[in-house]
């Protein structure tokens, strides 16, 4: 396999690549002829680089008033041409401040946000589907964001499409009131409802962009990840994609666990109770924005959940009947992301004590598997403990769950490339100092956006080497879509097997690396009562 040479061998692309990504914010040419969709004709936005960019069209009707906290309902036709030359608002949520890491300028929410966005070529026939589902804590982002455009995934070659769902508690709000009028005798899961709304509409609609309806691959990061494997694992997803790829998010394995629909409803009547709302005329009269709650440790939350319709059974369970789609599956994460554990340590001394209160008698047994000799090592191993507890634990979990109850092949990865930040850049919720390579990292290279973090001021420094691990990735990316095996003429991936499992890493350089040893995964399983702190939204 070729791996420390990944850069030099793609080094001359990146000279023709780079025009390419400044040109993401520029302005467009004309649009071309108007393409049919449900509901009707619409027009795009043909930008410099040949791509032609479809934004802002609905896949289902607005969800307010009487269809709040309902499944999706089909779009009203409309009259003429839709001019699909700008993106919708973003689902209801809180905004960003103007420092924080992923600020996407001004940003407008509204609840009226069932939208999706395609980028393709003119030249692109039964071309492999991209869907990407953003990540946010199923609290906030949007496919408007930077981040998950589209451009130069499909300048390689493949249509891709993202969505907004809806988020917090008008997609995932559980109620006994709301499960006793649904025909399914369940709620929540909102969210997941539209994200299959938007495949179903892929699935009609797809062809007359340039795209294969039978060769869809969705994608996601973080919550998008955890969408990923609920889609995988539901029945109402069946036969609506062909390959799966989860970035940083399952809520299997580790300390996030999705909540029976009981445990749901009790959160949810705890909401309501707080809105002051009488019954279910009332909070569908509420303003939207009213229902946009801060999250405080231990109080009552919304999320996805067992609700016996989207999700008939537990996740794992689903697998073990062998009732998953069945389709190659690439995961991953980062070197640097977790969400629970020990938290940042000082030095060795805090590392010591903070092993004893967490682990107890165990900690020797903790030690031996992290062991650190001085205050960096202390730092370096909390930090790599937090991270087998939480995300690396969940994803191999998945991995191992496809691999033993599945024919298709598994992949997997990991990110542990630090971004190179402008001088002076600060943040309100990142500390570029140790933020090595953090929770949502490696999007930007697997997208090729990497040019999105200096639209509105300059916060990186990316060198020619991040462009030409980013094409490589972006390329791996898109030869996945298209057969289910994410090889390249630059790069040969390992298949994951669950004995001796490796894995790519993307660092300072491309290359095949193991799994962290299993004996810290079983470690882990042993000691599931470690505290759980969700992903910023931030990130």
């Amino acid at each position: 396999m070729r791996v420390g040479s990944i850069i030099g061998l793609v080094l001359a692309s990146v000279w023709i690549a780079l025009p390419a990504a400044a040109q993401q914010g520029a302005q467009p040419m004309a649009a071309g002829d108007a393409v049919p969709i449900d509901g009707g004709l619409v027009t795009g936005r043909a930008l410099p680089s040949g791509v032609t960019a479809y934004l802002g069209m609905p896949y289902a009707a607005p969800p307010v008033r009487e269809l709040r906290w309902h499944e999706p309902q089909p779009v009203a036709p409309w009259q003429g041409v839709l001019a699909a030359d700008k993106f919708a608002p973003q689902c209801i949520q809180p905004l960003r401040d103007a420092t924080s890491n992923h600020y996407a300028g001004v940003e407008v929410s509204s609840e009226d946000c069932l939208y999706l966005n395609v980028w393709t070529r003119p030249d692109l026939k039964k071309a492999p589907v991209i869907v990407y589902i953003h990540g946010g804590a199923f609290f906030v982002g949007a496919g408007s964001n930077d981040i998950y455009r589209g451009e130069a995934v499909s300048q390689e070659g493949a249509v891709f499409v993202n969505m907004n769902y809806r988020l917090g508690p008008l997609g995932f709000l559980a109620l006994p009131e709301l499960s006793a009028e649904s025909p399914r005798r369940a709620s929540g899961n909102y969210g997941f409802m539209d994200q299959i709304a938007a495949l179903e509409w892929v699935k009609r609609n797809i062809a007359r962009f340039g795209g294969d309806p039978d060769n869809v691959t969705i994608a996601g990061q973080s919550a998008g990840s955890m969408s990923v494997l609920a889609l995988q694992a539901s029945p109402l997803a069946k036969g609506l994609f062909h390959r799966a790829v989860g970035m940083s998010g399952a809520a299997i394995g580790g300390p996030i666990k999705m909540p029976s629909l009981l445990q749901a409803e009790q959160d949810g009547e705890k909401l309501k109770a707080g809105w002051k709302a009488q019954d279910l005329k009332h909070l569908r009269a509420l303003p939207a924005d009213r229902l946009v709650v801060p999250r405080v440790p231990n109080g009552p939350t919304t999320g996805p959940t067992i609700d016996g319709y989207v999700l008939p059974v537990p996740i794992p369970e689903s697998f073990a009947r062998k009732e998953q789609a069945d389709v190659p599956l690439l995961v991953g994460f980062t070197h640097d992301e977790s969400f629970g554990g020990l938290g940042p340590v000082s030095g060795l001394a805090d590392f010591q004590a903070k092993a004893k209160a967490r682990f107890g008698a165990n900690t020797e047994r903790f030690l031996k598997l992290y062991p650190a000799q001085t205050d960096a090592d202390a730092q370096a191993q909390a930090r790599a403990a937090d991270r087998d507890a939480t995300m690396a634990i969940s994803m191999l979990t998945w991995a191992n769950l496809q691999q033993a109850n599945g024919r298709a092949p598994v992949f997997s990865y990991q990110f542990s490339r630090p971004h190179s930040y402008a001088p002076n850049a600060t943040f309100s919720d990142l500390n570029p100092a140790t933020a090595g390579a953090y929770h949502t990292s490696e999007v930007p290279f697997w997208l090729g956006t990497l040019d999105s973090f200096n639209r509105f001021r300059p916060t990186r420094n990316w060198g020619l080497a991040d462009y030409a691990i980013s094409k490589t990735m972006t390329r791996s990316l898109v030869a996945f879509a298209r057969t289910g095996n994410p090889d390249t003429s630059e790069l040969t991936w390992p298949r994951f097997t669950p004995k001796r499992p490796k894995l790519l890493e993307f660092g300072q350089t491309v290359k095949t690396a193991p799994w962290p040893d299993q004996q810290k995964f079983d470690f882990f399983t042993e000691m599931m009562s470690l505290p759980v702190r969700p992903p910023s939204p931030a990130d």
